[in-house]
């Protein structure tokens, strides 16, 4: 059984490379921000406009464990923050079954990557500038580093291609 849970900060390539990891190794792959999307008929964006992040995160919190109750085999990719609410790092990453793998990310990148995407992402759209957008992953990458810690794995990204990330985390799996 092969059950796969990826972490890590917005902008690391979480989806990206559970989708490279579910097509090498033939398992389905499963986001869970896509998971809620579906499940509310909403996007993220719109669920935290209309009903703020506190129902987001309780919202999150129970789709989750509903799909890990109700799948065998799985690579899913969590939100950024999923790990940090309820007892969601425990469900995800304490389990024998699940390997767990934290995406780890320098600053640089992840501001290279995100001030693109800004519009897009609830949590950072408001921030005006690349400054702004900097100091507000500094703080949260500080805030959560502990909590991402405690997946069984730490992949760093910087200066690979996921290619080469994905046969990382495959390769843990032996």
């Amino acid at each position: 059984m092969k059950r796969i849970v990826i972490c890590g900060y917005m902008g690391v390539g979480k989806t990206t490379i559970g989708k490279l990891v579910s097509e090498k190794i033939k398992i389905p792959f499963f986001d869970l921000d896509q998971l809620i999307t579906i499940h509310e008929s909403s996007s993220v964006k719109q669920i935290f406009e209309a009903k703020g992040e506190i129902y987001f995160r309780k919202l999150e919190h129970e789709v989750l464990s509903n799909f890990l109750k109700s799948n065998k085999e799985f690579v899913l990719s969590l939100g950024g923050g999923t790990p940090l609410y309820y007892n969601n790092s425990s469900i995800c990453f304490e389990p024998n079954e699940i390997l767990s793998v934290y995406l780890e990310a320098t600053l640089g990148l992840l501001v290279d990557r995100l001030i693109v995407e800004s519009a897009d992402r609830p949590i950072i759209s408001h921030l005006a500038t690349k400054n702004d957008l900097e100091d507000f992953i500094r703080k949260h990458l500080f805030e959560r580093h502990h909590i991402y810690a405690k997946a069984k794995h730490k992949v760093k990204v910087d200066a690979k291609t996921p290619n080469d990330i994905s046969n990382e985390i495959i390769n843990l799996m032996s």
